[in-house]
């Protein structure tokens, strides 16, 4: 694909005959060796070709050299895994400059917006072009040297490294960016209707403006996918395992840098959000932390019971109230138009919940949460109603994600089936765990399908094994059952 014209190749060169960053590997490669000579370069010429690459294999400069006849499945699949990582790049680079010169720098679009706006929506996006190009650059050279590559996970790991830190700030931005989108849409005219205009253009090819903005962190999770596959590829203890994995790391970490930066920007406009909702009708408590997010929210009943508050007591058998749970704090509230007017709070490690059996319809799907210590530093319990047993044993588990804090009156049996229930199904629902970053979360069980087959379950285990080496440099992790899933 044409992702820069003659001059900057021209400047590419000069600039890799003056660095010699990566010379060529050193020592024969199979199909050298079985050839006995070095097999010609690979003029892919990337920025001339217009059309997709197809696969490594179907290029005619490697049918008519023989190579495919000579080389084993696994080293042709290799081929395939490191041409992909350089052809992927190329077409990623290639829509970035259509950010850049169709939006960019589309002077009817930018005489739209204020400086701030503008610095805003595109954020450090130059900056991002600038490090992708560099790392084409040495990609498109490596791929160049011969037909047959010798690697390209060590330009991966020097590039993340050394520059890709600019993806980080950019996905941390898009928190803001998405906002300022979002309000330039609703209140500038003129913007609205020129990026209709701009969307409009063949040369985006129906994709909308929003679909190039999120190509950075896009490519970030993409790389970390294209390395994993060559990890499973390469021959172990090779110098390509090693190279593979010192990028997977490198590539692991700038993903986890850039979700904890957004989840931290997110978190904070979500308490900002909320704190201007609440109204405290005694005690006031500050909402905005820097340690401090929202884990759930929702509505549930309250029962009035003998176990409910005098202040909370109503004629009614129940009423409704909503749950804010932070991470280190319980707000109980009532809705009150667009309001949430505060009625009780207690600090999460002051909780405990006790699960009740079901007696009959009106007291179905509920559970006793107790305040040790509640805003007015009393000990106090609420009677409260979900709206299934599923919502129950999520809420009982949020309030109270340690067993220790649960309390229940039945015997050990009852105990000990609730916590397998909770833990694991719950009427069509699963709690499960990520293998590669070890999330946990509640997901449909119509969403997953047992592997019967012991081979692909081994194959699994096995690759997994070898993947998460990258996030344990000390040795192989421990990889759990969960993969069978």
């Amino acid at each position: 694909q044409e992702y820069r014209d003659t001059s900057k190749q021209q400047e590419i060169e000069q600039r890799r005959q003056q660095e010699n960053l990566y010379p060529g590997s050193k020592g024969e490669t199979e199909a050298e060796a079985s050839a006995g000579t070095s097999q010609p370069t690979l003029q892919l010429q990337l920025r001339n070709n217009t059309h997709s690459l197809s696969l490594w294999q179907n290029l005619e400069a490697v049918q008519s050299s023989g190579l495919l006849s000579r080389l084993s499945q696994n080293e042709i699949r290799m081929q395939e895994a490191m041409f992909e990582l350089v052809t992927s790049e190329a077409s990623y680079y290639k829509s970035l400059e259509i950010l850049e010169t169709h939006f960019l720098r589309n002077p009817r679009l930018i005489n739209t917006l204020s400086q701030s706006d503008t610095h805003f929506l595109f954020s450090n996006i130059e900056e991002v072009m600038e490090a992708s190009e560099r790392f084409l650059m040495d990609l498109e050279h490596r791929i160049e040297e011969a037909i047959l590559i010798s690697d390209v996970c060590d330009i991966v790991f020097h590039h993340a490294e050394k520059h890709f830190k600019v993806f980080i700030t950019y996905v941390i931005n898009q928190v803001y960016q998405e906002k300022t989108y979002r309000r330039i849409l609703e209140e500038n005219q003129a913007f609205r209707e020129t990026m209709a205009e701009l969307e409009k253009h063949s040369c985006v090819r129906g994709l909308s403006f929003t679909s190039f903005l999120i190509l950075p962190f896009q490519r970030i999770t993409r790389l970390k996918l294209l390395v994993q596959n060559i990890l499973k590829t390469a021959e172990e203890h090779s110098e390509r395992e090693t190279n593979a994995i010192k990028a997977h790391q490198q590539l692991e970490q700038i993903v986890q840098e850039c979700n904890e930066g957004v989840r931290k920007m997110s978190r904070t406009e979500e308490l900002i959000s909320i704190e201007k909702t609440l109204e405290f009708k005694t005690k006031s408590v500050p909402i905005i932390s820097h340690s401090r997010w929202l884990l759930k929210k929702g509505e549930v009943q309250l029962m009035c019971g003998p176990k409910s508050t005098k202040t909370m007591r109503s004629r009614k058998l129940h009423q409704p109230i909503c749950l804010f749970l932070f991470n280190n704090l319980l707000l109980i509230t009532k809705r009150s138009g667009d309001k949430f007017q505060v009625l009780d709070s207690c600090t999460r490690a002051m909780l405990r919940t006790e699960d009740l059996e079901d007696q009959g319809q009106q007291l179905a799907f509920v559970f006793n949460l107790k305040m040790l210590e509640n805003q007015e530093d009393r000990t106090v319990t609420y009677m409260i109603k979900t709206s299934s047993m599923s919502d129950k044993l999520r809420w009982i588990c949020a309030l109270t994600p340690n067993r220790r804090t649960r309390f229940t009156s039945a015997g050990p049996q009852h105990a000990e089936t609730q916590d397998v229930c909770m833990l694991r199904l719950s009427t069509g629902w699963m709690m499960g765990e990520r293998l590669h970053d070890g999330e946990k979360g509640w997901f449909p069980s119509r969403v997953v399908e047992e592997i019967h087959s012991k081979e692909v379950r081994a194959q699994n285990l096995r690759e997994a094994y070898r993947v998460q080496q990258a996030h344990d440099s000390g040795g192989g992790p421990q990889v759990g059952t969960k993969s069978d899933l």
